[in-house]
């Protein structure tokens, strides 16, 4: 197992970036949150699963240990494949889901792409007593490495596209949600990922 890759941001693409270990350019699958704390150039470490299937070999990055344990187990429920975790990870930060799952909030759940009201429902009789007690974890990507901002504008919109929301629709949640980035004076790119998202759901 890769328990993690650390070295120098070479490239940055909507759902990965590609780290450079050792001469080798690691190419890692991580969630908007977690891309939006990595500068190209800067050093990063990040936690790391490699999924391994007939065809391919698939390395997935994470802020924290936290995050990728949760990944893990969250993949222990029937249904739940590394694509589906990891869009629950962009949506929700790990305490969140922790509390989601510990007080059996069905909205949270819905509230990520790909989980219908039948799908949150089996999740939370599942994933019930799996994923333990919050810990206090933060927002993915808000302990990532980084020097100097970026557009949250374009970060925003490009975390929204690389989940499969068309162009348009993530213009309209970044506008939606501009008054709360505005409002708070800084950009916290996770905390307003979920409110876009949220703004989404409820216009479809």
């Amino acid at each position: 197992m890769i328990a993690f890759v650390s070295g120098p941001v070479a490239a940055l693409a909507p759902d990965s970036a590609v780290l450079q270990v050792g001469g080798v350019g690691m190419s890692v699958q991580c969630t908007p949150g977690t891309l939006a704390g990595l500068r190209i150039g800067a050093e990063a470490r990040l936690a790391t699963s490699l999924v391994v299937r007939e065809d391919s070999l698939t390395l997935y990055g994470f802020a924290d240990d936290d995050e990728r344990q949760v990944f893990e187990l969250l993949q222990t429920a029937s249904g739940v494949g590394p694509r589906l975790a990891q869009a629950m990870l962009a949506v929700h930060s790990p305490d969140a889901l922790r509390i989601a799952v510990a007080t059996g909030d069905e909205k949270a759940l819905t509230a990520v792409p790909g989980i219908g009201k039948k799908g949150a429902q089996k999740l939370l009789l599942e994933l019930k007593d799996r994923l333990g007690e919050p810990v206090g974890s933060a927002v993915p990507g808000a302990r990532g490495t980084a020097t100097g901002p970026t557009p949250w504008r374009d970060q925003l919109h490009t975390a929204l596209t690389g989940l499969g929301y068309a162009p348009r629709e993530a213009e309209d949640a970044v506008a939606a949600v501009a008054p709360q980035a505005e409002a708070a004076g800084t950009a916290d790119v996770g905390r307003l990922l979920r409110a876009a998202l949220q703004t989404l759901n409820r216009a479809r």
